[in-house]
This record gives C-alpha cells, structure tokens and sequence, in this order.
C-alpha cells in the first residue's frame, strides 16, 4: 500500500518511527519488539537508516519484515551519502523485489569516520537529486523530510524553503518533519508551506523526552529550538525516572494539540521504547 493513500480520507494517521540496532548488536533485539509496537495498530512504521549508510542492510530488512511477516505498512529510510549509482540501483531494486512500497528518501549525514564528508562530491549532492532519480525509474511512495526551523545547513529560512520547494516539484507524496517542541513552529512552518504552494501531506514528527542529556544533545545536532517550559521541566527533572514521566506527558499534550488543530497525522519517534509508546496512545485516546 501506498502510505499516500492514508491522506485521501478524513482519518488522521499516527505512525512510528524505529531504528535498527548497532551492527554490534544482534538484530533480534528490535525484532523482539516488532510484535507489541504492531499490536498498537500504527497505520505504518518507518525504520531508520544509520549515518553514512551503516545500517543500510538492517533497514531494508526490517522493513521486509514488518511489511510481510507483521502485515503492517513500512517506509524504509534511505540515503545516498556514499553510495555509488549502482549500489543505489541496487538497494532499490532489492527494496522492489521485497515489495515495499514506501521510501523516505534523504541526503543523509556524513559518515561517522568522515564528519567533515564534501557532499560536493557525493553521486547526488541533495536529496532531490536522489528524489529524482528514483521517480524517474521506479514508483515507490516517496517521502522527504521538512525542517520547520531550518536544516542546520541552511544559512536562512527562506533558502531552505526554496530548496524544500524544489525537493517536493522532483516527486514527493508526502513530507515528515523533523523534529520539534513547540506547535507554534509547526504551525508557523505550514503558513509558510502554503505560501511556497506546497500543498503534499505533512506529517510533524514528535520525539518524547526521555533524558534532559539526551535530547539536549539531539536538539543541539538539528536546531530544534526548546520553549521555556520544557527547558525548566528538563532543569528540574534531568535524567532521572520521572524526567521520562514527564517527557510522555509533554509529548502527549503536544500530540492532542496537533491532531485538535487539524494535521493530516502525528509521526512518533518511539526511540525503540514499547511502553513509553503505549503510553502515549493512552493518553491520545488512542488505545
């Protein structure tokens, strides 16, 4: 199924975010808890891919599983950064042959024995390129990210939307947002879609506080901007148990609010946690 289908009814879709674990990891760690994260019914589940493509194996499997053996839609996470054409051709070809659908289509980041890698000099320098590429010789369900305060990259607001702009006219379905903490710059950031005329579906992504260090050092490597009130719940709260207390109930209400004001669906970044997840569909209404 074509996760562009979900937006052509009223219903608004939550889905999850996963992450495959280190490749020193075994594998069956994040398969142990395909079964209770499908339980939730989420209307898809997206799998990550690692930086520089280190977990490229580990995506397109999960993925495969989750969309054949767990009956749940998938959109696999998949980047360019260091690859050549024809491991690209490749990846896409198995990805076809597995039968998944859906792809979230990036850049990616630099790998992690090259922090300084010269995107100049990657096959495709920007993720339209890549986004281009695969339209022009497959018909995967194609999605891309959108940065509501700016990719870290963009010196200016109005540059990344030109650029967001021209990613979406190269053939994307759909976009998820990186993310955010405060609605307000959802909000502010689909005023200013509508005037660039991006008119595809887009999802804003949630990512729960679980540990004040943690996501201080998540927020700092993507410029996501932190409202006072969260600054001060991670203040008083920092790393301890009820720090994720209270991270759930922040995220819970940002959640309410979005699908309260209309939004074509919420994208939960489940950090791999079953029971945090649990909880916020509880508090959603949605279990």
């Amino acid at each position: 199924m074509r996760i562009s289908d979900l937006f052509t009814n009223s219903k608004q879709s939550i889905s999850f975010e996963i992450f495959p674990p280190k490749l020193d990891t075994p594998i069956e760690t994040i398969y142990k808890k395909l079964g209770d994260f499908v339980s939730m019914k989420p209307d898809f589940i997206s799998v990550t891919y690692g930086a520089g493509g280190s977990k490229k194996g580990r995506t397109i499997e999960i993925s495969t599983k989750i969309k054949n053996e767990y009956k749940t839609e998938c959109l696999a996470h998949f980047t360019c950064v260091g690859h050549s054409i024809s491991e690209i051709d490749s990846m896409l070809a198995q990805m076809e042959k597995e039968g998944l659908d859906n792809i979230l289509a990036l850049r990616g980041d630099p790998p992690l024995d090259n922090p300084n890698f010269d995107f100049s000099k990657n096959v495709f320098a920007h993720a339209s390129d890549l986004i281009r590429h695969i339209r022009k010789q497959h018909d995967f369900c194609i999605a891309a990210a959108a940065y509501p305060e700016g990719h870290v990259d963009s010196p200016r607001i109005k540059d990344d939307m030109h650029y967001l702009k021209i990613k979406v006219d190269q053939g994307v379905d759909f976009l998820i947002t990186q993310l955010f903490f405060d609605n307000r710059v959802l909000y502010d950031f689909l005023d200013k879609c509508e005037a660039y005329n991006i008119t595809c579906p887009i999802l804003p992504s949630i990512m729960p506080v679980f540990k004040a260090d943690q996501i201080k050092r998540i927020a700092l490597m993507c410029g996501a901007s932190m409202p006072a009130k969260l600054v001060i719940l991670l203040d008083k709260y920092k790393n301890t148990p009820d720090m994720e207390k209270a991270g759930i109930e922040y995220a819970s209400k940002q959640i309410r609010d979005l699908l309260d004001n209309g939004v074509k669906g919420v994208h939960i970044n489940t950090m791999n946690r079953v029971d945090a997840t649990h909880s916020i569909l509880k508090n959603i209404g949605r279990l």
